[in-house]
């Protein structure tokens, strides 16, 4: 037996749609914090990075190795020679205050010490991060409230229910938010 048709009026809350565009907006906030540099050293630090390459521009990950061989430390092994500039280039303008340091096709580059000020400064950058991943949970909680308010057919318990659904999966990727950003602030401030 196929799906039950349903009236003109009658609308069926996507629970599952729902809950995967929350969760987008936290996966998204989880590549945010990736790109936040902390003090020690992390692959997914260089996630962000575009390499001009064969004449377009591709993810640093895809000109090379990423390796973490100690805490302070990220080396990038570049499989073409004739990319390595290109990485070196790509790396230096990022924005992350990294300066490699050339062997070979291999650059090193060593993570240095965040100051106070600028852990502080991360710390708030983070906060702004997360405040725009509840803002976008909010915004899928909005439109689920309107689906119910736009089904007329929908007795009062059920809009009610339902609801309800929406509030929980709401508060329980915002406390996962919160959770996320209590993590990365720690990992900030860590000296």
């Amino acid at each position: 037996m196929g799906p039950v048709p349903m009236s003109d009026d009658e609308i069926e809350i996507d629970l599952d749609d729902l809950e995967r565009r929350m969760e987008g907006a936290m996966h998204a906030l989880k590549s945010e914090f990736a790109s936040l540099r902390t003090g020690r050293a992390s692959a997914s630090m260089l996630d962000p990075i575009m390499v001009d390459a064969y004449g377009s521009t591709v993810p640093l990950n895809q000109c090379g190795t990423v390796n973490v061989p100690e805490s302070r430390m990220v080396t990038v092994n570049v499989w073409d020679k004739s990319l390595v500039n290109a990485v070196d280039k790509a790396i230096r303008n990022s924005g992350l205050g990294l300066n490699p340091v050339m062997d070979g096709t291999i650059l090193r580059l060593p993570i240095p010490e965040l100051n106070e000020e600028r852990r502080r400064d991360l710390s708030k950058v983070a906060a702004q991060y997360a405040e725009s991943a509840r803002i976008a949970v909010r915004n899928v909680r909005r439109d689920g409230m309107d689906q119910i308010k736009k089904a007329k057919s929908m007795s009062e318990d059920d809009q009610k229910i339902w609801s309800e659904e929406i509030q929980d999966l709401t508060n329980k990727v915002i406390a996962e938010v919160d959770k996320s950003l209590e993590h990365k602030q720690e990992e900030i401030m860590q000296v």
